[in-house]
């Protein structure tokens, strides 16, 4: 029986996970049967068939009412700002994607069990008392049908974290430093307006723009060990999708650029296949767009000084791959039963 799945919030992971669900084919696996989004009906069919960064959806997209109806697929749509108040056991909802960026403590998800449903995953970090966070492909395998209230991480943690462990059971990490380059964001104006940081109140198309960013603290939420030993930051670039993260880390082995791009390349079609993938084309970051792996390296620009610091740089879809990797947490919390 395919799981049954309400997204909360259809900005723009929710729509990418519910395009993501129909073009990779699991439409038998998973089924979404609401969508909780304050927008008008019209917008969310509109903005569902028709994207900047994504192209137009190849499914049919109807409209009617509180109907939204994806090829043969009936989809309930609500306009409820109380998720305390949403029709989750009247609905049958299995697991509630919450995507609205709004919510992650665990009150909010003990809100969705409340009114009906028998899981949430959150499309970012949460808060710490979550039952899990899991970054699939590195640590999905630890779940267990007690964690009813699960955070999906983020889009450069999922990047991040399998490059971080591979490199580090190979080669034994011992300090590192992350510089995420990363796409623009709807939290950024079009033009000069007012925000509390100072810094987005500048066009996001006319600057690189420094922001805060707790990639460092979620690296050491999945590897404690490396407290105090990773920091990270982030700028903003202007283009609308695909982000890059330079990585350095410094390891205890000598090691050389053939040994690490041999490690990417083989784990890769092994270890991690299907979630980091490995090239050395000449691309840019727009080759990445749709692409739905978590992290794709570049070994091009893998470097190695004195045998023991090493730089690499990864790219992913901050959005279509994060995406996907919801629906595979999805599955993995149905897998241990409800």
């Amino acid at each position: 029986m395919a799981i049954r799945i309400a997204i909360n919030g259809f900005g723009r992971i929710g729509r990418s996970v519910l395009r993501a669900l129909y073009e990779s084919g699991r439409r038998a696996e998973m089924a979404v049967v609401a969508i909780n989004e304050l927008a008008s009906a019209e917008g969310i069919a509109h903005l569902l068939k028709y994207d900047s960064s994504h192209g137009r959806f190849s499914w049919d997209v109807r409209q009617e009412c509180d109907r939204l109806s994806v090829g043969d697929d009936t989809i309930r749509l609500l306009h409820q700002a109380d998720i305390h108040a949403l029709p989750w056991k009247e609905l049958g909802v299995d697991v509630v994607l919450d995507c609205s960026g709004v919510y992650g403590s665990r009150a909010d998800g003990e809100a969705h069990l409340a009114a009906g449903a028998k899981k949430v995953l959150f499309s970012h970090p949460g808060a710490p008392d979550l039952d899990a966070t899991v970054v699939y492909g590195v640590n999905h395998a630890d779940l267990l049908s007690t964690h009813r209230l699960v955070s999906n991480a983020s889009c450069t943690t999922n990047c991040i974290i399998p490059i971080i462990k591979l490199l580090d059971d190979s080669f034994d990490i011992e300090s590192g430093t992350v510089t995420t380059i990363h796409a623009s964001m709807n939290d950024q104006p079009v033009i000069d307006a007012y925000h509390h940081d100072l810094r987005r109140t500048r066009a996001a198309s006319q600057s690189i723009i420094p922001v805060d960013t707790k990639l460092a603290v979620g690296i050491t939420r999945f590897f404690p060990k490396f407290a105090d030993r990773f920091e990270a930051i982030s700028v903003r670039v202007p283009t609308i999708n695909v982000t890059a993260i330079d990585l350095s880390v410094s390891v205890k082995k000598a090691v050389n650029v053939n040994e690490i791009n041999t490690l990417f390349r083989q784990s890769a079609q092994d270890a991690f296949r299907g979630i980091v993938d490995y090239t050395e084309l000449p691309l840019v970051s727009a080759d990445f767009n749709h692409d739905p792996h978590s992290a794709i390296v570049d070994g091009t620009q893998t470097r190695v000084s004195g045998q023991h610091l090493v730089k690499t740089l990864v790219w992913c879809d901050n959005e279509w791959g994060f995406a996907n990797r919801m629906l595979d947490t999805t599955q993995a919390m149905a897998a241990c039963g409800f």
